[in-house]
C-alpha cells in the first residue's frame, strides 16, 4: 500500500485509482476553512448516502493518523481540484503550498471500495474492463440543504443485467460506509440523466442492449454542492481521483 501512495507522492500516478489497490479502502476529499466546515459537516450528516464520512481532521491538520499512519492530504492525492468562488480554477497535483492552519480535511467513502466485493462475487464491471473512469452524472434526486451546501445527487452508474443487478443490491447494502445499495436501476430519465454517452463526471462506459443501468449515490456529490455554496476557497479530489488509505474493504462490511 505504501508502494502506490509513494507513487501518487512522487506525481508518477496522476489518473483515476478505479481498480488499483483493490482491496483498499478509497475516499472523497474536501478541505475547507474551519468557517465553513461546520455547515459542511452537517450537510454530510444530513446525506449520508453520497456523503458517508470516513473521516474528519483537526484544523491545520495535513495527517490522517485514523485513515493510515503516514497518509499526507496535502500530497497523497492524485490529482486535486482548487475552487475558487464556486469556480474551479486548478487541478494540480500537489496542494503543500495551499495548505493554511485552518483548513479542514473530511474524507468521504468512495464506491470503489465495494467494488472488489463485487469483482470477488463474479461480477464484471465494465468501466475496469475498458480501463475507464467509472461514469457519474448529476441526477435530479435533491440533497438535504444544511447552511449554503446543497443541490443535486451526483450518482454513478455500472451496467449490468438483471441477474447481476439484483446480487450487486444484496452485495453493496453490506457497505453502508461506502454508499451502500444503489438509489435507483433501470431507465435514467426518472432521475433526470438523459444521455448515458455524456456523463458528467469519468468516463461513457458501453451499454449492451440486455443490461440495465444501476446508480449508486457518488462522494462526487460535494463537489454540486461547493459549486452551488461558493464558498471563498475549497479544495477537493479529482473525480476518480482518490485518497486510497490503509484500511481494508472489508472491515467497512456491516455483515
Amino acid at each position: 500500500m505504501g508502494e502506490v501512495r509513494a507513487q501518487i507522492r512522487q506525481g508518477l500516478w496522476t489518473a483515476h485509482t478505479s481498480g488499483l489497490a483493490r482491496d483498499h479502502v478509497q475516499g472523497n476529499v474536501v478541505i475547507l476553512p474551519e468557517a465553513q466546515a461546520g455547515d459542511f459537516l452537517r450537510f454530510c450528516q444530513r446525506n449520508r448516502k453520497p456523503c458517508p464520512l470516513l473521516a474528519v481532521s483537526e484544523p491545520g491538520q495535513n495527517m490522517l493518523p485514523s485513515l493510515g499512519q503516514d497518509i499526507n492530504i496535502c500530497t497523497d492525492v492524485p490529482r486535486y481540484r482548487v475552487w475558487h468562488r464556486g469556480e474551479l480554477v486548478d487541478e494540480p497535483t500537489d496542494i503543500s503550498a495551499l495548505w493554511r492552519d485552518d483548513l479542514v480535511s473530511f474524507v468521504i467513502g468512495c464506491s470503489f471500495s465495494f467494488e472488489q466485493a463485487l469483482l470477488d462475487d463474479g461480477l464484471p464491471l465494465r468501466h475496469i474492463e475498458q480501463g475507464r473512469n467509472v461514469a457519474m452524472y448529476r441526477s435530479n434526486l435533491q440533497t438535504e440543504a444544511a447552511g449554503p451546501f446543497g443541490g443535486p445527487v451526483v450518482v454513478s452508474m455500472r451496467p449490468m443485467r438483471a441477474a447481476a443487478a439484483i446480487r450487486a443490491i444484496q452485495i453493496t447494502s453490506r457497505f453502508s460506509e461506502v454508499h451502500g445499495a444503489p438509489l435507483h436501476i433501470g431507465d435514467p430519465s426518472l432521475i433526470g440523466i438523459t444521455d448515458l454517452s455524456r456523463p458528467d463526471y469519468g468516463d461513457a462506459v458501453d451499454v449492451m442492449p440486455d443490461e440495465l443501468p444501476v446508480f449508486w449515490a457518488c462522494g462526487v456529490t460535494p463537489q454540486a454542492a461547493i459549486q452551488q455554496a461558493r464558498p471563498e476557497f475549497c479544495i477537493t479530489h479529482a473525480p476518480g481521483a482518490m485518497l486510497i488509505t490503509d484500511l481494508f474493504n472489508h472491515q467497512l462490511a456491516s455483515f
